[in-house]
């Protein structure tokens, strides 16, 4: 019932399928009761040619009765189908937006795309068959009983009395299935997982020599895929045998009873071949209900991920709007945990002021990057207080926050396709010269241009493009999205120097028109910002001018010369060697 509340407007193809069906179950009665009519004439040797061109022409058109309906019945099923597919997948994504950027912390991402793809198959047999099936073989039983009766009750009886016995199998299979089904969609989004890790790992697992392992892991995981899969179709086949022996069973017992009947001279030979004809039809759609059943127990497990997702908590988010080109920030008593274990920031208070350059340094596993997830919306578990232009950060919409902030990291992941479509997911409507002049900024023209310029090809996460190069493309992306905000974080670490050296040219000019915040491992990038704050054990120990900072010679001083100590005997070294 939630689906059907779920997908507004598609309900009514469920009903058009039952119409169909029962439309075709009236003419498939019409020309048995014709036919027998026939014979039993033919039987008293009373045929005329009247009643042989009757029977003929109600054949006739009963075939083609029940073809259109056939054909209209299939064709409603497609259009339930498809639209179950359409509907769900928006909810999905749309469930994925309004989750944002935190949804990873809920479910995985492997799972969603199972759920996108294999789940949503399901169902839509589950709603494109099962269901009408349901009904229609509520339905078929009783209006043949109707017809059946009419010619002798205790047949009719007989027959009605064993249709039941069906739908008692399929809810005895039901109890065994649920458990069964369960471990098997477990184990199902358990290995698509495994194997997605597996697959964006590869390169590790090959450096350390772990490829193997990981391949035995993966086997073993589906072998108990295979072998749970297994039980599901032998649970399937051991059913779908006791419901055939109940469907013959039971129209043999509805053909004896109607032999005795006419034996007793209750009924004529007409009778006798309708209740004998018509005997299988009161099974069929109970007997295909049944085949259905399992596709639709795998839908209706299928619905229970898919309404578990639906039903996720959301972030409770306001419908304010961040408004103007220039963004204050304020962070004051901000405490943030993962879970209660331990706390990532304690009582985090900072001014980022509309314009500046703000760093925030700090040993790894300080809370730097946790800061900046916040302030995109990530991590949204916070206490304390946070005003984006005075208004508390919560009540922004998540759309605001995303047309606000651009956050460049060190693994920001370059699409497919070329470098024009990277570019213009930054801004859809940039020009082309638009898009040349941020390469130029970030020195990637002429290298672009000695190949095929902007349809210059990128291969997935830029793999045929240098990591610097790669860096560079991401950021030329990011300031064609022209944000009043812009959040580095570990944006020039492991790339080589010339990058390095490009990126925070380009940051730097960023920093005289937006406010931009840097986290950065490399203290040397920071020298000029207009405030910088030490983090050390998620807590701010140290705030200042870079001056300032050296000049209290605390955590901030002890690890800015540490590098420099370490860079310069870097140097040495390599000067030695040449």
């Amino acid at each position: 019932m939630r689906l059907i509340r779920l997908l507004k407007g598609s309900g009514k193809y469920i009903i058009y399928q039952i119409i169909w069906q029962w439309l075709s179950l009236l003419a498939q009665i019409a020309i048995v009761w014709q036919v027998t009519e026939l014979i039993d004439a033919a039987w008293q040797k009373s045929v005329t040619n009247y009643e042989i061109l009757t029977t003929v022409g109600i054949v006739a058109v009963g075939l083609m009765i029940r073809f259109i309906c056939d054909r209209l019945y299939s064709r409603a099923c497609y259009l339930a189908s498809v639209d179950v597919k359409r509907a769900l997948r928006d909810q999905i994504y749309k469930k994925v937006l309004w989750l944002g950027p935190s949804y990873r912390e809920q479910i995985r991402t492997s799972e969603i795309v199972q759920m996108s793809g294999e789940g949503v198959e399901q169902l839509e047999i589950y709603f494109g068959r099962y269901l009408s099936q349901f009904f229609y073989a509520l339905i078929a039983p009783l209006t043949l009983f109707f017809v059946v009766s009419r010619i002798s009750l205790k047949t009719a009886i007989v027959l009605l009395v064993a249709v039941p016995l069906i739908p008692i199998v399929i809810m005895l299979v039901m109890m065994v299935a649920k458990k069964i089904l369960g471990n098997y969609f477990d184990i199902y989004y358990g290995l698509g997982d495994s194997f997605l890790e597996k697959l964006q790992g590869m390169t590790t697992l090959k450096i350390y020599r772990a490829d193997q392992r990981a391949v035995d892991q993966i086997d073993s995981e589906s072998e108990q895929f295979r072998k749970i899969t297994m039980k599901v179709l032998m649970m399937q086949l051991n059913s779908t045998s006791i419901m055939d022996i109940i469907a013959y069973g039971g129209a043999a017992a509805g053909i004896i009873s109607s032999l005795i009947e006419f034996s007793n001279r209750n009924i004529n030979v007409s009778g006798v071949l309708m209740c004998t004809f018509l005997a299988a039809e009161f099974f069929l759609p109970m007997r295909l209900l049944g085949n259905f059943f399992h596709i639709g127990m795998n839908g209706m497990k299928a619905s229970d991920r898919i309404f578990a997702f639906l039903d996720l908590p959301e972030q409770k988010r306001g419908d304010k709007e961040i408004s103007g080109e220039y963004i204050d920030i304020s962070l004051e008593d901000v405490t943030f945990s993962y879970d209660d274990s331990r706390e990532i920031l304690h009582d985090i208070s900072m001014n980022i002021d509309s314009g500046s350059l703000v760093s925030i340094v700090g040993v790894s596993g300080s809370g730097k990057s946790t800061i900046a997830g916040i302030l995109l919306g990530k991590n949204h578990n916070y206490r304390g207080c946070i005003k984006v232009n005075g208004i508390e950060h919560q009540e922004i919409t998540s759309k605001s926050i995303m047309n606000n902030f651009t956050m460049i990291g060190h693994n920001s992941w370059i699409f497919k396709g070329t470098v024009r479509d990277n570019l213009m997911m930054g801004n859809p409507n940039a020009t082309e010269s638009e898009m040349l002049e941020v390469l130029d900024k970030v020195n990637l023209r002429s290298f672009l241009e000695a190949q095929n310029g902007l349809d210059t090809k990128v291969k997935s996460n830029a793999t045929n493009f240098s990591g610097g190069q790669k860096q560079r493309l991401a950021l030329a992306r990011a300031l064609l999205h022209d944000t009043p905000v812009y959040i580095f974080d570990e944006a020039t670490s492991n790339i080589d120097a010339e990058s390095e050296e490009v990126i925070m040219a380009a940051i730097t000019q960023i920093a005289k028109e937006r406010t931009v915040i840097l986290i950065s491992h490399r203290l040397a990038n920071v020298v000029n910002s207009d405030v910088v704050y030490t983090l050390r054990g998620g807590v701010i120990v140290e705030k200042g001018t870079h001056e300032e900072l050296m000049k209290l010679k605390g955590t901030y001083e002890n690890l800015y010369s540490e590098q420099s100590e370490l860079e310069n005997y870097s140097k040495g070294r390599e000067v030695a060697s040449i």
